[in-house]
């Protein structure tokens, strides 16, 4: 139509076209923005790490020298270590204070030494780690303090001597008894036993660490009195009581709680027993004296925390060097000016990246224009589908993903023609079904009302038949119309084959004696294979009222199109494979041409052009039957050649379980009676 051809074009910004050149565009540009940025970056890079403030690669310089300002009280003496750190790394290194004034420089002496660099490439100070530079900072705990730097917590000869040896016979009686531990010293040299394994037996380990092992030492206990005092008196300015701190520095929450449970490297107690009593005795002497735990939030803990990391580092202040800034360079270097672009170079650069951008758009312009025009084409085809016109295949391209797009197109529209013409003509189909048994009726109704017929048994026989085959066309339509929205229910229950094919043929033995056709069930022996077949009989789970209706529709079909001496046979078998059930009905009638076995399944499809119904049928019997067996998960097909008969076979899965109702196309699950309700779409 003129509306849709002069419908007005989409503006450049809201196209796909200009969309593609937005994004091109910022490609571009991201890219000659990240390649600059790369470029001076990199470049950058460069220029730090030879001026040595890239300390990456110099870590070893930082943490040796952590280390003896942690465990020396001053500078005085780091020469060697210095001198010894460069000599091993080639670089200049350079201690000084905080207001620059020089500790020791490499370098020193050396008459082309260059000035130090305006910014230094770390700061030593034990008391507060760099956890960037030092992997193994994490050791340092949340006070960032060094964990070499023990202070008054260093243990005196006798001291180690005496925990060595109490130690060592502990870890000579965890090895006698099959417990693999070592002896491992700790920075303030108190001995501690490591496990090499953490699932031992925690009873044999306690015949083997006396009581007293983690006992602190008259030296522990003097400097942990010291530093209490200390954390107490923060806490006292913070209007909050104060704690008694362990060993390694935790310390009591509150009432009845183990100093294991504070990480306490304490003596283990003799029995679990002992220790029940001992919180029982406590909790009683606490409820006599009317002392109730405080409840304390981790408000308290924070604040606890934070006094001891300030106290801690007071205590250690004495007994570790002050804070020095280190300067890591090149030997004889002299000052890299930073990185800077000349007016040349920024022209460059610009003139580049212009170039760049019209490339990019240029290249953009042409790939949008090919990939819109098909686009447009085929927005003009579904516009005049839309609008009820014909439309003409839309040109295929090349196999890229418009041209496929395009095919799909095609198909999609020749496909819906096709169901356009097959929905005209089922509207014909059902009027003319219905109209046949509605006109006899009325006509026997308008003639009883004239006084033609007289309603005698006869009659109402006629118009009885006549309701009984509008009832029948309008159920078939019925569970047609059910299994195509999804609302066929099936109540699965395991089902004998060959009992269920002995009720069909039983139910219409009558039908073929009148014919003239012989009915019979195939019966197998057990275990015995059907030529080119699998092995009977067939287990199944199905419905059984569903699967009767479509093999009675398959037997009554078949006594229909048998000639007087014919032979009607049902039989079912397993396959090879072993995952279906094949249930056929064959005969030996007149079978179906060729041209019309694709179409035998259609609705309203009959061999008889005439549509006449001296054979009976309403041309729905084998639609219900491909629907009822793709319900069940399965199929059906027909082999025929006209003149010899023809072989329909039921499809379907041979799958263990037990009763089951099944929705088509619902997709819920839930319980009925006594098995499971599913769902599933044929």
């Amino acid at each position: 139509m003129r509306r849709s051809d002069e419908r007005a074009r989409l503006p450049l910004r809201k196209s796909l076209l200009g969309r593609l050149l937005t994004v091109s565009v910022l490609v571009a540009s991201c890219s000659v923005a990240a390649t600059a940025w790369l470029a001076v970056q990199t470049t950058s890079g460069a220029i730090r790490q030879e001026q040595g403030q890239n300390l990456s690669s110099d870590a070893k310089i930082y943490n040796t020298l952590q280390g003896y300002a942690a465990t020396h009280p001053g500078w005085e003496g780091v020469e060697d270590t210095v001198r010894e750190l460069a000599r091993q790394s080639q670089r200049r290194i350079a201690l000084t204070t905080q207001d620059r004034r020089p500790i020791f420089d490499s370098s020193a002496g050396t008459p082309a030494a260059a000035p130090l660099p305006p910014q230094a490439s770390a700061v030593v100070d034990p008391l507060s780690v760099d956890t960037v530079l030092v992997p193994d900072a994490a050791l340092a705990g949340a006070d960032r303090v060094d964990p070499r730097a023990v202070g008054p917590f260093l243990l005196p000869a006798k001291e180690r001597t005496y925990l060595r040896q109490a130690t060592a016979r502990s870890v000579e009686c965890l090895n006698r008894v099959g417990i693999a531990a070592d002896v491992v010293q700790s920075p303030s040299g108190r001995p501690r036993i490591q496990f090499v394994s953490n699932d031992t037996d925690r009873s044999m380990e306690r015949t083997c660490l006396p009581d007293e092992s983690g006992a602190p030492t008259a030296t522990e206990k003097k400097a942990l009195r010291a530093l209490n005092q200390l954390a107490d008196a923060c806490l006292k300015r913070q209007g909050r009581t104060g704690v008694k701190l362990n060993l390694d520095l935790s310390w009591d929450r509150g009432y009845g709680q183990e100093a294991a449970d504070m990480g306490q490297p304490t003596a283990r107690p003799a029995s679990e027993a002992a220790v029940r009593k001992a919180k029982a005795a406590e909790q009683q002497a606490a409820a006599a004296a009317g002392r109730l735990p405080e409840a304390r939030g981790s408000g308290y803990d924070r604040a606890i925390a934070s006094c001891v990391g300030s106290a801690r580092r007071e205590q250690l202040t004495d007994y570790v060097a002050a804070p020095a800034l280190l300067f890591i360079d090149d030997p004889g270097a002299v000052s890299v000016p930073g990185f800077d672009l000349s007016p040349a170079n920024t022209a460059r650069i610009v003139g580049v990246t212009a170039l760049v951008l019209a490339l990019t758009v240029g290249a953009s312009v042409i790939a949008g224009a090919r990939l819109v025009r098909p686009l447009h084409a085929l927005t003009g085809a579904a516009q005049r589908m839309r609008d009820g016109l014909d439309s003409a295949p839309v040109p295929v391209g090349s196999d890229n993903e418009i041209g496929r797009l395009a095919a799909t197109f095609n198909d999609m529209a020749t496909h819906r023609a096709r169901l356009e013409e097959q929905r005209k003509v089922m509207v014909s189909d059902v009027a003319h079904e219905l109209r046949t048994p509605l006109s006899n009726i009325r006509g026997w109704l308008e003639a009883a009302q004239d006084g033609l017929a007289d309603p005698d048994p006869a009659f109402v026989s006629s118009l009885l038949e006549e309701a009984v085959q509008l009832q029948h066309i309008i159920d078939d339509l019925q569970d047609l119309g059910a299994a195509d929205v999804g609302a066929l229910r099936l109540h699965l229950e395991p089902v004998r084959v060959d009992d269920l094919l002995g009720q069909v043929a039983a139910a219409h033995q009558g039908l073929a004696e009148t014919a003239g056709v012989t009915l019979a069930v195939s019966a197998l022996a057990p275990g015995t294979p059907c030529p080119g077949h699998g092995e009977g009989p067939a287990p199944l789970d199905a419905d059984p009222v569903r699967l009767r209706q479509a093999v009675s529709n398959l037997v009554s079909n078949a006594v229909r199109h048998t000639p007087p001496g014919g032979r009607v046979t049902l039989r079912s078998y397993v396959t090879d494979s072993g995952d279906e059930v094949a249930v056929e009905v064959s005969d030996t009638g007149s079978g179906i041409p060729a041209d019309d076995v694709p179409h035998v399944f259609d609705r309203f499809w009959r061999a008889e052009k005439s549509r006449s119904r001296s054979t009976g049928g309403s041309g729905l019997g084998l639609a219900i039957v491909l629907k009822l067996a793709e319900a069940h998960g399965g199929t059906a097909s027909v082999v025929s050649a006209e003149g010899q008969g023809s072989v329909f076979t039921l499809w379907l899965p041979a799958a263990p379980g037990g009763g089951a109702e099944r929705e088509v196309g619902s997709g819920a699950e839930r319980d009925a009676g006594g098995g499971e309700e599913t769902t599933a779409r044929p």
